[in-house]
């Protein structure tokens, strides 16, 4: 039903095939696992298929280990009228045991979609009920404008088209 699942953890563990050279896993693969959480955690919350249309405040704060077990979470953090900011986090752990330490986090929005026209359509809305939610409600408003800015300032030095 939607509305009902506002947060959602994926744990796998981290393959030979993820890589970098240095010899940690790569920071594309954890972007994948990021739009993978974020997808599912979207699709249950609005009941309807959904697409990636931001990542804002991506950090990469610690590697992620060759067969370490990684959490992938995803939290609903805010909503708009078909849009879900979700707040995501990376942590990984040696599967052996030991404290989680957070790789990598960020914001990351999606936009539910009708099944016809591919349109975006309303989804629940979602409510802060607690101090904290609020404080996070706030936060995914404020990295979806600084991420506006950048664009804004990227988009100035591009070249016109034609050059």
């Amino acid at each position: 039903m939607p509305g009902q699942q506002r947060d959602l953890t994926l744990r796998f563990l981290a393959e030979p095939t993820d890589v970098n050279y240095g010899g940690k896993v790569h920071g594309g693969i954890v972007m994948k696992w990021i739009d993978q959480a974020g997808y599912a955690a979207a699709v249950g919350w609005s009941g309807r298929y959904s697409v990636t249309v931001a990542v804002g405040g991506i950090r990469f704060v610690a590697p992620v280990r060759i067969s370490d077990l990684v959490a992938v979470s995803a939290k609903l953090i805010h909503t708009g009228n078909s849009s879900m900011h979700f707040a995501i986090e990376v942590r990984a752990r040696d599967p052996m045991g030991g404290d989680w330490r957070l790789c990598t986090h960020c914001v990351i929005v999606f936009v539910a979609l009708d099944a016809v026209e591919g349109r975006p359509v309303a989804v629940p809305p979602w409510l802060p009920q607690s101090d904290e939610d609020r404080r996070m409600a706030e936060y995914a408003l404020k990295v979806m404008d600084l991420s506006k800015g950048i664009e804004q300032t990227a988009a100035a030095y591009q070249s016109p088209a034609g050059d």
